[in-house]
């Protein structure tokens, strides 16, 4: 040890026990304090001053091309603009009329994808930042922030998931046989979920060999995630993979399997559930109005259990409703109209059910028509959007209605959610909007505009729709800003009036405030 070493562990001794017990060299008394403490600082700079630098540390690698054009000019400042305002907080009490930039950014980032922009080099750090904050940009950001995002990602473990999920660029192409087998098996879980669902996405056969390459050695837990991934492209040529999974270890893995084979209506698990499910619902010809009767199943035998009908029950059901729901969800809905008569689905689901098994049957005709993706069964068990949810043929429920117009093509779902509105206001109609394509087509934007003036006329007070205004500010076509009228903010009192003013003008800005931004992203590359 050096004489500064143990001139340096005598102060340390001195710090500890004090300066009363062990007061440093040459000093005692009230001095003694200041005299530690000016020692430390020389000695300190002292050792500082004879360290010997390290050997420099290896400089990364350099960034990687990206080959996509750059912003224009104006929508780089956009982005600018936006990441600097998305972590600001939000403000108490009234919004104000300002657009809320927290919920613009994934919509610019959508239409830069769209257009396939690079990122800017600056713009990666905030980027990678707002994504690690928030997962529902994860898949947009990454996207956009391309392979330089994950090079820089490299270099902050706080951006580790940036690496996890094969996104900007990671992943090889999924014609690339060698890549791909080597990725698939040498690579992370995350890596290997999106592995397998580029190669599904581009050929379902070549994703479900590779899949079945590795199939028996997988954790149940993965094989899970793995056999949810052929959902795309699911097509009758699954069906023998499927049903050796039905015989898996894993009961969560057989659940998986007899769903997606429900979903193929000419499987052999379809038809099986379909003689089920057959002999448990028919119609009663004998009584004044042909009925539905219903007989539940009495026991779940080994079969059914094989073919995915889970056995116990969740808290609050009974076992025989629980068993035909599952039943009939999982039957083609094809074999419906046989069974009653030759009638269409609409006559089917407006006959009257014995028994009060009418909400059970029908939420399993429509969790089928849902999964089969079946628009005719749908439509039915929607009825017409006039009528009263709980007076009509259909379902009551908004969140089923919900999941059936999901089943519809765009065009139509907009019409029929605008004809709901038109007929129903707004109270009831958040989850419904949810579902339609963006932005809404013109018919659905005027109604939920005529039914925000209607509220607005009424004297409600906007917070009861601020759901639905949220929405109006990320979905309605910007083009829709011209129906708005947008009375000035009132400085006085918080009455409703002035509630309306603050919200239909941070509407008006916001629509405004989109329709630059596209017009940004289409301007002269920068």
């Amino acid at each position: 040890m050096t004489t500064t070493d143990i001139a340096w562990e005598r102060l340390v001794t001195s710090a500890l026990l004090g300066t009363d017990r062990r007061p440093p060299a040459g000093a005692r008394g009230p001095e003694a304090a200041s005299t530690l403490l000016d020692a430390a600082a020389r000695h300190t700079l002292r050792r500082r001053a004879g360290l010997r630098p390290g050997p420099a540390a290896a400089p990364p690698e350099p960034a990687p091309h990206d080959p996509r054009p750059a912003l224009p000019e104006a929508a780089r400042r956009r982005l600018d603009h936006l990441l600097a305002g998305r972590g600001a907080a939000p403000a108490a009490g009234r919004r104000g009329t300002a657009p809320d930039l927290t919920e613009l950014l994934p919509q610019w980032l959508a239409l830069a994808g769209e257009r396939g922009y690079k990122a800017p080099p600056a713009a990666l750090p905030a980027l990678l930042d707002a994504a690690r904050a928030r997962t529902d940009l994860r898949p947009q950001a990454l996207a956009f922030a391309g392979p330089r995002g994950v090079w820089l990602a490299r270099l902050n473990p706080e951006w580790r998931f940036a690496l996890r999920g094969g996104a900007g660029g990671a992943l090889p192409d999924p014609g690339d046989e060698e890549a791909v087998r080597k990725l698939w098996e040498e690579g992370l879980f995350a890596e290997r979920v999106a592995l397998l669902g580029a190669v599904r996405a581009k050929d379902p056969a070549a994703g479900r060999a590779l899949l079945a390459t590795t199939w028996p050695g997988e954790r149940a837990e993965d094989r899970l995630m793995f056999l949810d991934s052929l959902r795309a492209g699911l097509s009758a040529a699954d069906e023998e993979f499927l049903e050796a999974a039905l015989a898996d270890r894993s009961r969560n893995v057989r659940a998986t399997a007899a769903e997606l084979l429900s979903a193929l209506p000419g499987s052999a698990l379809a038809a099986r559930m379909a003689a089920r499910a057959l002999t448990c619902v028919g119609l009663d010809r004998t009584a004044s109005v042909p009925t539905v009767v219903v007989e539940a199943p009495h026991e779940c035998d080994e079969e059914m259990r094989r073919d995915g009908v889970a056995a116990v029950p969740p808290a609050g059901r009974g076992e025989r409703s629980w068993w035909l729901g599952q039943l009939v969800e999982a039957a083609p809905l094809a074999c419906w109209p046989a069974r009653f008569g030759g009638r269409t689905p609409e006559e089917i689901v407006a006959l009257p059910v014995a028994d009060d098994w009418q909400p059970e049957l029908h939420a399993a005709w429509c969790r089928a028509a849902v999964r089969q993706r079946d628009a005719a069964w749908s439509r039915a068990l929607l009825g017409a959007p006039s009528t009263p949810p709980a007076t009509g043929p259909g379902t009551s429920s908004l969140a089923e209605r919900a999941q059936l117009l999901s089943t519809l093509d765009p065009a139509e779902r907009a019409r029929w959610v605008a004809a709901f509105v038109a007929a129903h206001g707004l109270s009831e109609a958040f989850q419904l909007l949810g579902v339609c394509t963006v932005p809404w087509a013109e018919p659905l934007g005027e109604a939920v505009i005529d039914a925000l003036d209607t509220a607005r006329d009424a004297g409600s007070y906007p917070w009861s729709f601020s759901g639905v205004m949220g929405l109006a500010e990320r979905c309605l076509s910007p083009d829709a800003a011209r129906l708005l009228a947008s009375p000035a903010a009132e400085d006085a009192s918080p009455g409703a009036g002035a509630y309306w003013a603050e919200a239909f003008q941070r509407l008006v800005a916001t629509l405004d405030l989109r329709a630059r931004m596209r017009a940004e992203l289409d301007g002269p590359a920068g």
